[in-house]
């Protein structure tokens, strides 16, 4: 592709004007000042982590040049708003990065120009080198954080038109550690292959049951089991069995000290940046079948009814017969496949439901909803857009963890142990105004308050008709975000007084930490509230590093086919309208796209807040939620991760319940 064209493309010269700042709003004289760290949302707003107190958010009008990350002075309105309190940056006081990913989008005699996502579109890098090409993604050191942003390059990537090098951009843009210290890795590998028999002696044998692993085609790691058998009573005898990392993973050492740092593992398309190194988290903890594995055992004895009758959570031993992905097991439980763990699945399936009932009845709301995954060849390209189905298989492995979970959180609590939460605080009737709108709009009613049964009853509604995926989501971002916690509120989602993370201790180091406080052999010392705060941040820093990677996939996938098929014309659902656009979903493409009141035809289009709808003054044309467009692609734009769409905006049609 030529330099001329591409300049055209990806128009660098919009940069050349630095917007001037929005005016701040102002506080009354007696504003209370403090200070904390700065996370920024994809979408432009953050939160700032202050010392005492809930964190508070900052619109995008108001970061005064922080960026994530910062640690900064602000001023917090006493008024709570629907996110908490509010403030406005009044300083920066720390940058919290030095290092930042960039692409050079211009290049001069003197030096190159080069965007950043952190900084954002309305504030450049330039590096003095004539050296760097143009489109290349480079790591640089800020040297100057005054007036123009200046910068020294560190690492050369290559050119963005180069998926191969994706993540290892976006990790180093997150600051996300890929490799292991050489100690952390020769301290993996000095484990035995084979269990000690002392240590199989000191454990309970569960060796005997019938347990099996059901996860997803791509999963390396399996850091659960399921055993269940059913007695002449009726009673259900079910074993949820976690991979003992704490066995391994010890507090203080190498490993652990590791993990801590990271907190997570990372899933990027194609690969995993895991928390524990693969002689651990791809062998010695994984539960692979016909190899005795360490495990944590919750063993419940349930009613016909489902009703916890006995708990029992022991250090154990177990075997699995059979790695099953959840393709697998859907086969075989819908009769396609003959397999000698039908029996099982069949018993797996009727607790399942039994427990979702009772999940239902306590005020629970179930979502079912499908996920789009992309997938990618060894060079990194997407290659197409999956369709993973929520079905039988999945809601099975998600009731049993769900309550070995809420089994687990809650033995800790009777002990009087301090623990680390899952917490999900419950939203305010403020939250929810948005979403309330838009049931309205399509056509559902809800009560003035609603209550947790006239929820469950609308989305039970709603589930066949084309508005379920809509409300779905509408309702989830009105929700606050989990997070963990020494301090039990409960989890609003789950509607569970006790709840914590202890079945993936793989890929979590607050599973780890459980697993240690069940056995005592958790460090008196442990900050557990430092602990808590340091898994909800990296765990916010995961997805956000996560959902970048994906969407420049997808935009890669979207100009792939725009290549080969240039004229091709989607199908796209409105789904959100503003007074000064509408924004829809290309379901073929996974990507969103929106139009601006000016692009809509030659009209002037007024905004109906009571319908959430557009209208044309002169033609009458009407635009609201769940229509459908014709849109074709013009242009994808992977610098700024942006996709460009025309229409003629003729409705396919109009759907309707």
């Amino acid at each position: 592709m030529s330099s001329k064209r591409n300049r055209k493309v990806f128009s660098p010269s919009k940069f050349k004007k630095k917007l001037p700042p929005l005016p701040p709003t102002p506080f009354p004289k007696n504003t209370p000042i403090t200070q904390g760290k700065l996370s920024v949302h994809p979408r432009g707003f953050g939160f700032v982590q202050v010392q005492k107190g809930p964190d508070v958010f900052v619109p995008k009008s108001r970061m005064n040049g922080a960026i994530d990350g910062d640690l900064v002075e602000l001023a917090v309105d006493s008024r709570i708003s629907g996110k908490g309190p509010e403030g406005a940056i009044i300083s920066i006081l720390e940058r919290g990065r030095s290092h930042l990913v960039a692409t050079v989008i211009e290049t001069t005699a003197v030096g190159a120009w080069l965007y950043s996502a952190i900084l954002g579109q309305e504030q450049r890098i330039f590096v003095a080198s004539n050296e760097l090409e143009l489109y290349e993604r480079v790591l640089v050191v800020i040297t100057n954080w005054d007036g123009t942003v200046q910068a020294t390059v560190k690492e050369r990537f290559g050119s963005i038109e180069d998926p191969s090098i994706d993540i290892a951009c976006v990790t180093q843009e997150h600051h996300i550690s890929t490799l292991f210290p050489l100690a952390a890795i020769e301290e993996a590998q000095s484990f035995p292959l084979h269990i000690p028999e002392l240590e199989k002696q000191r454990r309970r044998d569960l060796t005997h049951l019938e347990s099996v692993t059901i996860d997803p085609d791509t999963a390396k790691d399996f850091d659960d089991a399921i055993s269940l058998t059913q007695d002449e009573q009726g009673h259900y005898h079910l074993g949820v069995h976690i991979a003992d990392v704490a066995h391994y993973v010890t507090t203080g050492s190498t490993l652990d000290l590791e993990a801590k740092a990271r907190c997570n593992s990372v899933y990027f398309p194609g690969c995993c940046i895991p928390m524990l190194p693969e002689a651990l988290s791809n062998e010695l903890c994984s539960l692979k079948p016909n190899v005795d594995r360490l495990t944590q055992s919750v063993l419940v004895e349930f009613s016909q009814e489902g009703e916890a009758l006995h708990v029992q959570i022991v250090r154990s031993v177990i075997r699995s017969r059979k790695r099953l992905t959840y393709t697998e097991a859907l086969e075989i439980l819908e009769n396609r496949v003959a397999s000698p763990h039908a029996p099982l699945l069949y018993r797996m399936k009727k607790l399942c439901f039994l427990l979702k009932q009772r999940r239902m009845e306590r005020g629970s709301i179930d979502f079912a909803m499908t996920e789009r995954v992309i997938r990618v060849d060894d060079r990194g390209a997407p290659t197409h857009l999956e369709t993973i189905e929520y079905d039988i298989t999945h809601q099975m492995i998600e009731e049993f963890m769900l309550k070995a979970n809420e089994l687990v959180a809650a033995k800790l609590d009777q002990q009087n142990i301090s623990l680390i939460f899952r917490v999900h605080e419950e939203p305010s009737a403020d939250n929810f105004q948005d979403f309330y709108s838009l049931v309205r709009i399509l056509g559902f009613t809800l009560p003035k308050s609603p209550e947790t049964k006239d929820l469950q009853a609308l989305f039970q509604k709603a589930k066949d008709s084309p508005f379920f995926h809509q409300l779905s989501v509408s309702f989830i971002r009105s929700m606050k975000q989990a997070l963990y916690s020494p301090e039990n509120i409960g989890h609003y989602g789950l509607a569970l007084s006790h709840y914590c993370h202890f079945t993936s201790p793989i890929r979590r180091y607050t599973d780890l930490i459980i697993q240690r406080l069940l056995f005592n052999e958790m460090d008196p010392s442990t900050d557990i509230a430092a602990v808590a705060s340091s898994c909800s941040e990296k765990e916010r820093k995961a997805m956000r590093a996560e959902s970048q990677a994906v969407l420049l996939k997808k935009l890669r996938l979207a100009r792939s086919k725009l290549q080969s098929t240039p004229d091709q014309i989607y199908e796209a659902t409105i789904t959100r309208v503003k007074p000064f656009a509408l924004f829809f979903d290309i379901k073929a493409l996974d990507l969103e796209g929106s139009f601006h009141v000016s692009e809509l035809g030659e009209d002037y289009f007024e905004y109906h807040a009571p319908s959430g709808s557009l209208r044309g003054a002169r033609t009458g044309k009407t635009f609201s939620l769940g229509q459908t467009l014709s849109v074709k692609l013009d242009h994808v734009d992977l610098i700024y991760l942006k996709s460009d769409w025309s229409s003629s905006l003729g409705l396919l049609r109009s759907q309707s319940k």
